[in-house]
This record gives structure tokens, C-alpha cells and sequence, in this order.
């Protein structure tokens, strides 16, 4: 769509027609109005989110990765779920990846014109060895980025599964994908300036993709974060009192359980939990595909 003011995203809001005039209390009740509506826009788009979980976990199993590309904003939202995954649930650098226009440093430092380069968009992605067993999701909230569009159309040549995530109906970017999330959240208090409400309900999104394919990948136990990289005080403790919960263990015996395994929560709880010694609490978890729970019967119909 070239004609972007024809976009949801770009429609100007009734309600903050005199922002300019308003008082701080008054700007700030009025977003915070206006933010209600984002939960039920991403309520709308479960069926979508659904079936991007699907794949994705599909493709973790594959030994594939989710790929994250997008251009300012949208670009940077794939980045912040991207470098999350390695420290809260110990996955390689490989598993979850994140590409944005500019580099690296557009980061920090908008890169103008990138976005309008279709070609950039799939040398980047070419960049990453894209296979079938990958998931490449392209993110734009006007949903018609060109650098997205190339990396999409790159993708679905390489036989990816591809997924587009936008804040507008029947998007271009749709067009060039299997899976399309489109999360309409209506024109912004700041007219245009998708860093808001288009940004918080991708944010959400993102969120809810990665950390329900970590569930349902074994990195979680109950609701804890059993895989987390425990490398630093203040995750020690965290891992130490997950032990404590999960097992029922006091701090003492968690924190020497805890230093016999190097800080590996997950194999704490299965030593306690099945009284096995570590080198087969290991092997429990290793033929159960990493899931705790499944690792605890195990021990129990082996002993049975």
C-alpha cells in the first residue's frame, strides 16, 4: 500500500485531537485509556499466535531457530525477545535470532532509508543460512515495510515457515506469509507513532510466542524457569528458591544441591525429587527431551 494514510496506524485519533492543549494528568489518563484496548486486540489474534507456536516449537525439535526481522521500532521489539531467551531460559545464541535494518547499531541510532530496501531485507536474512526448519518472523506495525516484504519473500524461498506480524487488516506484508498476526490496535494518541500502542501489542506478542514455545520445549517446570542461566546473585537466589519450592527442600540443602550442579536448577529438582545420583538424574532428563515432570515418572515406573 503506498497510500500509507489510508493505514489504521496512521489515522488520527478523535480522542487526542487536543493533546497539545491537555495537561500532563490528562495525556497520561488519555494513553492509559486509550492502552485498555490492546489485550483484546491481542485476544483477537490467539487462533494466529496459536499456530505460530505450533511451528515454532515444531522447529526447535528440528534443531531450527526463530528468526525475528523488522525495521526501527518493530525491528528492536525482535531484538529485546531475542536476547532475552539465552539468560532466562539458557538457549544457544542460534535458537532464537533477531535481524534489524541497519545493523547492529541502528539499535541505537535510527538508520534512515534501510526500510525501503527490499533487497537488504532478504541479504540479511541470506546471511543467516535460512532452512525449512526455521520460522522467520517479519514484523512491521503499517505492515508494508519493503525490507520486511524482501526478507519474507527470501524466507518462503527457502521454505521457511513464514509469519507476519502487523497492526493493519489485510496488510502487504500478509501476503507474503503462511501465518499472518494482524493486531489491529487502531490510530495512536501521537498520530502515526506506532512505538506505542502497534508496539505494546507486539511486544505482548512476541512475548507470548517465545516463552509458550519454551514450555512446551521443556524449559519450563510448574511455572518456573528451570533452564535459567543462574549467572549472577540475584538469579542464584531465584534458582535456589525455585528448588525450594518445587521440591520442598529448605534453602540449605537447595543451595548444596544447587553447587553440586553447578547452578543447573533443572537437574537439582530431578535429584531431589527421584533420589537419584547425578549422572542419572541426567540421563533421565536427556531421554525425556529436557522436561522435568516427564523425567520424575520415568524414575518412578524404572524403579517400579
Amino acid at each position: 500500500m503506498n497510500n500509507i494514510s489510508l493505514l489504521t496506524t496512521e489515522k488520527f485519533n478523535p480522542k487526542s485531537h487536543h493533546l497539545d492543549e491537555m495537561n500532563i494528568k490528562e495525556i497520561l489518563e488519555l494513553m492509559n485509556e486509550e492502552d485498555q484496548s490492546i489485550p483484546q486486540a491481542v485476544q483477537r489474534v490467539i487462533p494466529q499466535i496459536e499456530e505460530t507456536v505450533k511451528k515454532v516449537v515444531k522447529a526447535f525439535e528440528s534443531g531450527g531457530s526463530l528468526i525475528y526481522i523488522g525495521a526501527g521500532t518493530s525491528g528492536r521489539i525482535g531484538v529485546l525477545d531475542a536476547v532475552e531467551c539465552p539468560p532466562t531460559f539458557s538457549t544457544s545464541p542460534n535458537m532464537v535470532k533477531a535481524v534489524l535494518a541497519g545493523g547492529e547499531g541502528a539499535m541505537f541510532t535510527a538508520v534512515e532509508g534501510a526500510e525501503d530496501d527490499e533487497l537488504l531485507g532478504a541479504e540479511d536474512l541470506q546471511k543467516l543460512n535460512v532452512s525449512e526448519n526455521d520460522v522467520v518472523i517479519g514484523i512491521a506495525a503499517s505492515g508494508r515495510t519493503p525490507y520486511v516484504k524482501g526478507a519474507l519473500i527470501y524466507a518462503n524461498s527457502c521454505k521457511a515457515t513464514t509469519v507476519s506480524l502487523s497492526s493493519n487488516k489485510n496488510s502487504t506484508i500478509s501476503e507474503f506469509a503462511s501465518i499472518n498476526i494482524e493486531v489491529v490496535t487502531g490510530p495512536e494518541v501521537l498520530t502515526g507513532s506506532t512505538r506505542l500502542r502497534a508496539a505494546t501489542a507486539h511486544k505482548m506478542i512476541l512475548n507470548m510466542i517465545s516463552t509458550t514455545a519454551m514450555v512446551k520445549t521443556g524449559k519450563v517446570y510448574k511455572n518456573l524457569m528451570v533452564d535459567l542461566n543462574a549467572s549472577n546473585f540475584k538469579l542464584r537466589e531465584r534458582a535456589k528458591k525455585m528448588v525450594c519450592y518445587s521440591t520442598g527442600v529448605s534453602d540449605e540443602e537447595a543451595e548444596h544441591i544447587l553447587e553440586e550442579t553447578a547452578y543447573d536448577v533443572k537437574l537439582a529438582i530431578v535429584i531431589i525429587l527421584t533420589g537419584v545420583d547425578k549422572a542419572k538424574a541426567k540421563k533421565l532428563i536427556s531421554e525425556t527431551g529436557g522436561f522435568v515432570r516427564d523425567a520424575v515418572k520415568l524414575a518412578s515406573i524404572k524403579e517400579g
